[in-house]
């Protein structure tokens, strides 16, 4: 149990409180013991390092980390005492963050089946030398996929709804699940909806 909650996220904002990363509560519990970062308390705002934090006592249901003589609550949003630049990251290319890139959602008719019933397609064919890369594929719904088949879009009539880009890197992008509820407090809901760079 102790381990699992360990590996849950935390965000993790600069010191003006923009969103740089997502890490374990394992990491963001360390950072506060060496007082590189101070848990936000996503209630009210309020900071607090190690033993502050250390103090206070879980609230009922709330996930906490259970030590030999005491039960510590789970940070769920940390502040860097020192870092205030955002980092320069580049967003993995896979499957899941091309899902997410793409919003579930075919790119050609734009339906959004269902993520069973997507699958991922080579604009140019590999067997026309087409690259899996952020710029050459695209979620497509089974349909789509059939029509165009190992075709080029202009010899079946097709048209992108946008052009496929490598996004721009965003906490979404660090995470396996949905984000945890309070940190849309941090993160307007048009930075979860992963709009693409122009």
């Amino acid at each position: 149990m102790t381990t699992a909650v360990l590996q849950r996220p935390t965000l993790v904002l600069n010191r003006n409180w923009q969103p740089v990363r997502v890490s374990t509560v394992a990491r963001s519990l360390v950072l506060l013991w060496n007082g590189t970062a101070k848990v936000v308390d996503p209630t009210d705002f309020q900071q607090y390092d190690w033993q502050d934090w250390s103090q206070l006592k879980p609230l009922d249901g709330e996930p906490f980390i259970q030590a030999i003589h005491s039960r510590m609550r789970v940070p769920e949003v940390v502040s860097l005492t020192v870092y205030d630049r955002m980092p320069q990251m580049d967003v993995a290319f896979s499957r899941r963050n091309l899902f997410k890139r793409d919003h579930y959602q075919c790119q050609y008719c734009g339906v959004q089946p269902g993520g069973d019933d997507l699958t991922i397609d080579h604009v140019t064919p590999r067997s026309r030398g087409g690259l899996s890369t952020w710029e050459n594929c695209v979620l497509a719904c089974v349909e789509c996929n059939k029509k165009k088949a190992n075709h080029g879009l202009a010899e079946v009539g097709m048209r992108l709804k946008k052009t496929p880009i490598r996004p721009k890197w965003k906490p979404l992008y660090a995470i396996s699940s949905m984000p945890i509820a309070s940190w849309t407090k941090f993160i307007s809901e048009a930075y979860w909806n992963v709009e693409l760079e122009p």
